[in-house]
């Protein structure tokens, strides 16, 4: 059973669930996690744009199946991919931090 009697922080909280920063099993929850974001900014650009998944797909050159599991989180997306749907599809720009 795992210790939650001195978590203080979220980032205590994380260490607990899923390991140290570097380990198999926190990378696999930084990457869903991060997944999990870009799904859910995908999904209310597209709402904000007031089109569909079908729409979204046909501007975009893929499937609406395609643009179905992305905002499911189900798929991986190349970043090629990822900069023509926002930025062709949906009129949005990219912008990336690295920390």
């Amino acid at each position: 059973m795992k210790d939650y009697k001195n978590i203080k922080t979220f980032d205590q909280l994380i260490e607990v669930e899923h390991g140290k920063i570097g380990t198999e099993s926190r990378n696999d929850f930084e990457e869903k996690s991060q997944m999990f974001i870009i799904s859910e900014m995908l999904k209310d650009a597209r709402k904000e744009a007031k089109i569909t998944q079908e729409q979204l797909a046909e501007k975009t050159g893929t499937k609406k199946s395609y643009i179905s599991r992305i905002e499911n989180g189900k798929g991986n997306i190349q970043l090629s991919t990822l900069i023509r749907i926002f930025e062709i599809g949906l009129n949005k720009r990219i912008g990336f931090t690295f920390l």
